[in-house]
């Protein structure tokens, strides 16, 4: 028997979003190096700052200028970064409370090494060189040389309790930690009224992982080397799959009969593409429809190109517009596209009961 084929496969897009006025503002701060939380109904303030008022849900709109500076609540080590991570080398996923926020910030610490972390430790944020009016114009926070750790945060739960952050008295108003080493801003209303909040925020995601191909698929797929197109066909029910799935997922039973498939099928359903996106190889506006295959029993996407969009149609008949032989691989895309191929439509019933 043949070995089954594998192959890498990538995923990866730009998501995209509007972070709003509030976010939008927490942003807009980082671009400017200026971290800037939100004050809620009790007093206290949030960093990163939030929309809605965790304790009533309402809005919240008074921003707060808090220190770079702050506190290690928690922390866990990371050996071995993962592609994507703040740091190539170990590092600290840690809960930071900044002088003069209530709420702890997630965020990398770069302290060379795990018996150099501790809860309680002081920290101060390293900028990124080129800011954009994200969370990565932090590139990571450093340890404060010779900075005392906080006294009781080492022990001690994160105090949420009291407005202003570890060491206020509970003045809503004074800022937290105001007598920490380091710490140069308190946390005091400012007119941030010139500051224009980021419009969007764009996060590159990647996903990396090999994808194996069931025994049919691989013999499918060496078919489509070969210019061969290899369903096979249930011995209960007697339907045509291909691609092929190794067993009828009506009847249960394995199929193991093997049936080659001409190129020319039946357009059944299909969409006019209007809209552009990334990645794209086709100018809008172009088809993409579900074509069944004559003697197939169910229908695969693919490109309908050839002849205008608005003349495409369900029941038309098509044919594939096979690559080069030189370009064929282990793909579907070997065929191109499918195109008109000048026969008279199928009538709907011959392919209804396939839709």
């Amino acid at each position: 028997m043949a070995e089954s084929l594998s192959a890498p496969l990538e995923v990866g897009f730009d998501y995209t979003r509007s972070p709003g006025p509030v976010l939008g503002r927490f942003a807009a701060g980082l671009r400017q190096r200026r971290i800037t939380g939100v004050r809620g109904s009790d007093g206290r303030v949030h960093v990163p700052a939030v929309e809605h008022d965790p304790v009533t849900a309402a809005p919240l709109d008074e921003f707060v200028e808090v220190g770079d500076t702050g506190t290690v609540r928690s922390w866990s080590w990371i050996p071995e970064p993962l592609e994507g991570q703040p740091l190539p080398h170990g590092f600290a996923w840690a809960l930071v409370r900044l002088d003069g926020a209530d709420t702890a910030l997630l965020h990398a610490v770069d302290a060379g090494s795990a018996d150099r972390m501790r809860t309680g430790m002081r920290v101060r944020a390293r900028w990124a060189a080129e800011r954009v009016g994200g969370i990565r114009d932090i590139a990571c926070f450093d340890p404060v040389p010779d900075g005392p750790d906080s006294p009781g945060d080492a022990d001690s739960p994160a105090d949420t309790d009291s407005p202003g952050g570890s060491g206020s008295p509970g003045d809503a108003d004074s800022p937290g930690d105001a007598g920490a080493p380091g710490n140069t801003t308190s946390a005091a209303p400012r007119d941030d009224s010139g500051l224009e909040p980021v419009q969007l925020l764009t996060t590159p995601i990647h996903l990396h992982y090999r994808h194996s191909a069931s025994p049919e698929e691989s013999r499918y797929l060496r078919g489509l080397a070969e210019g061969r197109l290899l369903g096979q066909r249930c011995p209960a029910c007697r339907k045509v799959y291909i691609p092929p799935r190794g067993a009828c997922p009506t009847d249960g039973v394995p199929t193991e009969q093997e049936v080659e498939l001409p190129d020319t099928g039946i357009v059944t359903t299909f969409c006019i593409v209007n809209v552009p996106f990334l990645g794209q190889r086709i100018t809008p506006p172009y088809v993409a429809a579900y074509v069944l295959l004559d003697g197939a029993d169910i229908a695969f996407l693919h490109l309908v190109l050839g002849c205008a969009a608005e003349e495409v149609r369900m029941g038309m008949r098509v044919r594939a517009e096979w690559k080069p032989r030189a370009e064929w691989d282990t793909t579907l895309r070997n065929i191109d596209h499918f195109r008109p191929s000048g026969e008279p439509d199928a009538p709907y019933e011959s392919y209804a009961h396939h839709l």
